[in-house]
């Protein structure tokens, strides 16, 4: 699909293939994330794809604290306010500051959402992420589960061991990487997508230069503003897993869905009420046969990615995340729209773009 919205048939689409090994056989592609996407989508969905690069506006909302989804293969937005009498995260089965066991690594979709209880916690400098699920979580990559490897297309059992083990660096380099959570660029997660995917390669050079709706680097990237606020400490709670398949021409495809849960306070000295920002992204990568694929070696190429993300700013496109505390949730509105909980994996990415793209703000449960 192009930005006008027009979709591609089957049809053509294979004609296409067709014709392009016809006219240089055996030539390596250059790869392009719509493609990838239009293919894959028409066989998955019987309403008209999106375009990698076109997009479902939000509602425009003041709000408190916010909610929004993104995705960039269909960028829709949807901002969810904070009530502030729900600010304290509620979790059940323990004291919600880590005297619980640590949860089990993720291996499969759980069934159902984190349970609540009725005492509020509140977080602290101390105890960050007290009265919250996260607080059983692993630190960091610990929390982000690999499957065990086997051979899938053209790769080695060995050689899908080493792109797993690429995918996991490239979350941590994007979603994890001291200097690129204080806003630096995100240099070494970069480095990892493949140079010659064009149209990944123009949202790159636009991103962080003029962000905007569309080219937006939270749909990809965690990043805040040093001069606005600080991380508490150096941990960063997570949950998530990777699965992999085969995918177009032999490539070995490796799909990300990680939650990251970031504790904050002011910028300013002193400063010690503390916000939580919930970040929740799939990403969808292929890693391509060079022999079929214009691909720099340890390197991949973009399919896909789609992010969630819960009081970390409402239509305010300035490349960071942008957390409110309880001094900007008194003199803004509340959402009008569906209550989220962040915390919720039961409900799969697609679902949550299903349920943004008619939704104006809704109210996150908990932080």
């Amino acid at each position: 699909m192009g930005k006008d919205g027009a979709s591609i048939p089957d049809e053509e689409w294979e004609r296409f293939l067709r014709e392009a090994e016809a006219g240089t056989q055996g030539a390596p592609e250059e790869p392009s994330a719509r493609a990838r996407m239009v293919a894959r989508r028409m066989r998955e969905e019987t309403d008209p794809p999106e375009g990698w690069r076109t997009h479902q506006p939000a509602r425009r909302r003041q709000g408190k604290g916010w909610y929004v989804v993104g995705l960039l293969v269909a960028v829709g937005l949807l901002v969810v306010a904070l009530d502030p009498g729900r600010v304290a995260g509620w979790f059940g089965g323990g004291d919600g500051g880590g005297g619980s066991a640590p949860l089990a690594a993720e291996s499969e979709p759980p069934d159902h959402p984190p349970a609540t209880a009725a005492a509020a916690q509140l977080p602290t400098v101390k105890q960050p992420f007290s009265g919250s699920p996260a607080a059983r979580w692993a630190d960091g990559a610990a929390g982000i589960s690999l499957p065990a490897a086997r051979a899938a297309g053209w790769m080695s059992k060995e050689q899908v061991a080493q792109a797993l083990d690429g995918t996991r660096d490239f979350l941590v380099a994007s979603s994890l990487d001291p200097d690129v959570l204080r806003g630096e660029r995100p240099t070494k997660a970069i480095a990892l997508i493949n140079p010659h995917q064009q149209d990944v390669q123009d949202y790159l050079a636009t991103t962080f230069r003029a962000p905007s709706r569309e080219n937006d680097p939270l749909l990809l990237f965690s990043r805040f503003a040093k001069s606005k606020v600080r991380l508490i400490g150096n941990v960063v709670k997570t949950r998530g897993r990777i699965t992999y398949r085969e995918g177009k021409r032999g490539a070995v495809e490796v799909t990300t869905d990680v939650t990251y849960v970031y504790p904050v306070v002011r910028a300013a000295s002193g400063s010690d009420e503390v916000a939580r920002t919930i970040v929740r992204r799939e990403v969808v990568m292929s890693w391509d046969d060079p022999a079929k694929v214009v691909i720099e070696p340890g390197t991949f190429s973009l399919v896909s990615y789609k992010v969630d993300t819960t009081n970390g700013g409402c239509d305010t496109f300035t490349g960071y995340f942008t957390p409110e505390f309880s001094a900007e949730r008194a003199v803004t509105d509340s959402g009008d729209g569906p209550e989220v909980d962040p915390y919720d994996r039961s409900t799969s990415m697609d679902a949550r773009m299903q349920e943004a793209a008619e939704a104006g703000c809704g109210t996150a449960t908990r932080t």
